[in-house]
């Protein structure tokens, strides 16, 4: 059994999955701090200085000067500006993946598919059988 795990962790499908997975793990806080600490501040100044992470509607009809002071009272809030930020983090990784893999496609080797046989041969080869019938 031992063996049998050690192939299957081995394999390069696993190998390449794990490393898949970390590099994924690097690109999403980069992308999430470019976004927090660049996009999200000149988006924000861009629209009148408005703050999206402090974005949120308390549900208790209580009105809060920022999330921090909803949250330090203890408030129910929907925090629809880390919402904001989050689709935005969406879109930048999804464009990145894009570039990814339309550089890796134009890079990688092409697939030769090997030539079957021509319809006549194939019909060539049903007659011969049908005439050994």
């Amino acid at each position: 059994m031992f063996k049998e795990f050690k192939d299957f962790i081995m394999t390069g499908n696993v190998v390449e999955f794990a490393v898949a997975v970390i590099m994924a793990t690097a690109i999403g806080a980069v992308v999430n701090g470019f976004v927090t600490d660049i996009i999200m501040p000149v988006v924000g100044q861009a629209s009148g200085g408005m703050n999206f992470e402090d974005l949120h509607y308390a549900l208790n009809g209580e009105t809060y000067a920022s999330l921090a002071v909803a949250t330090e009272a203890g408030a129910p809030v929907i925090a629809y500006g880390r919402w904001i930020n989050t689709i935005v983090n969406l879109i930048i990784v999804g464009f990145v993946m894009f570039l990814i893999v339309r550089s890796y496609n134009k890079i990688k080797p092409p697939v030769v598919e090997e030539a079957g046989p021509t319809q006549e041969e194939l019909l060539g080869e049903i007659r011969d059988l049908l005439k050994r019938s």
